[in-house]
């Protein structure tokens, strides 16, 4: 399995604004400059899909395999003979709130989707973290 994880701190953001920012998937595009689009019907939460366009890539679907309101979320994406998974948690603590967002991808053919899409993903997330919270500020 493959692996890759990154934190940061923050007292700019709570837990439920960053909430409300993923859990408004349609708008994702608004904040996340990656991305085309992200669509999905119904509420975020555990078993409902959403389709995301990457830039310049295919619809993708993923499913939400694991929904803690305020706390975390868990994204699933199959890809012919590997599954990748991102892990996003929203934790208080003393210094404030830490985000870390991990990606893992685990299967066969993981090498060739670290390569494709897992690692550039991976090393997008500290920059991510800067518009999410600037995007979060405003909910």
């Amino acid at each position: 399995m493959w692996t890759k994880s990154h934190s940061i701190v923050t007292r700019e953001v709570t837990k439920e604004q960053m909430w409300k920012l993923f859990a408004d998937v349609n708008n994702w595009h608004t904040w996340d400059e990656g991305i085309e689009f992200a669509k999905m019907d119904g509420a975020f939460v555990k078993g409902n899909r959403f389709l995301l366009r990457p830039k310049g890539g295919p619809n993708v679907n993923i499913e939400l395999i694991e929904t803690v309101e305020n706390k975390k979320f868990v994204d699933l994406t199959r890809f012919p003979l590997a599954k990748m998974y991102g892990e996003h948690i929203f934790e208080e603590t003393p210094e404030g709130l830490k985000l870390t967002t991990t990606m893992k991808v685990e299967g066969l053919l993981r090498f060739l989707w670290v390569k494709l899409v897992a690692q550039k993903i991976a090393d997008g997330v500290p920059g991510e973290f800067q518009h999410q919270i600037k995007a979060a500020k405003k909910r």
